[in-house]
């Protein structure tokens, strides 16, 4: 039986700076976009944040169980694993994923009426969908190379502007390009990821886009998603000034840049992760503030 430690290793909390990151932005777009914004709001913003939590954890919880049943992580170098380590029951893990969902559920569901957005429902279906065939099913997306295109459009476009629409019903290009950022940011997350662990994914019949690119081409594409969010906020810095100041978040970017051009591999990659994950939620946090002034 799994310790609580190991549940909570398994629940892998350097992930979730990628699921606060994408309500702080949300929430400083809808700032910005609305003086009258207030305590309605902030409780608004406040639910969007468990909703993406829990996401998180659940998609965790769920990758766990379902790479677990097919030996994908029985050799894996990455993070515990409660499945493949043989720690709980897969029916343990499944569960705890299927309890993430629900509690994303039920604070979904109130954030929805307390908007007055009821065709939301919809697309809360769709996330919850889309977290648990990432690997979960009989033809896993992420198994095909397409988990990049469902982080971009769900931790980056999805959760930045569900997070703003439900507190201010609009908008804004300015909103949409930062969400395009924050995606591109949490994109580069699961490229690290994938990247060391080509050398097992490809054995095991994950076909990831790392494993489609090649070692070297996704090195490559790491490096351009990293600079995406910054070439944005030039972007966007015209008509809000005060956005620049995420420019500052950009010597973060100097380590994992470095360890992934380097040719790190296998477990010289884990520090690339924490520290893509860490210049995420800087840069988030400052673009938020940007947007807010």
């Amino acid at each position: 039986m799994a310790t609580t430690a190991q549940w909570v290793e398994g629940a892998r909390l350097r992930t979730l700076p990628l699921a606060v990151a994408p309500v702080l932005i949300g929430t400083g777009a809808a700032i910005g976009q609305d003086l009258g914004w207030g305590a309605l709001e902030l409780f608004e913003a406040l639910l969007a944040l468990i909703v993406s939590l829990a996401l998180q954890v659940g998609v965790n919880y769920a990758n766990d169980y379902s790479d677990g049943i097919r030996g994908t992580d029985d050799n894996r170098v990455g993070p515990f694993r409660l499945t493949g380590s043989r720690a709980a029951a897969p029916g343990q893990v499944k569960t705890a994923a299927f309890a993430c969902f629900g509690l994303a559920g039920v604070a979904g569901l109130l954030l929805v009426v307390l908007a007055g957005q009821y065709w939301m429902l919809a697309i809360g279906v769709i996330c919850v969908l889309a977290a648990w065939y990432y690997t979960g099913g009989k033809h896993p997306y992420g198994y095909s190379g397409l988990g990049e295109v469902a982080v971009f459009v769900f931790f980056g476009l999805v959760a930045v502007l569900g997070t703003m629409y439900t507190q201010v019903g609009t908008l804004s290009p300015s909103g949409v390009a930062a969400a395009a950022g924050m995606g591109s940011l949490a994109c580069a997350v699961l490229v690290a990821n994938n990247l060391r662990d080509i050398p097992t994914d490809s054995v095991t019949g994950k076909n990831t886009l790392a494993v489609r690119l090649g070692d070297a081409s996704t090195r490559v594409l790491y490096v351009f998603l990293v600079a995406t969010p910054f070439v944005l906020t030039v972007v966007i810095a015209p008509w809000h000034p005060w956005t620049t100041i995420a420019l500052l978040a950009l010597p973060l970017a100097r380590g994992p840049v470095n360890c992934v051009t380097t040719g790190e591999t296998g477990r010289g990659l884990i520090p690339a992760l924490k520290d893509t994950g860490r210049l995420g939620l800087v840069w988030a946090l400052l673009i938020a503030v940007g947007l807010a002034l």
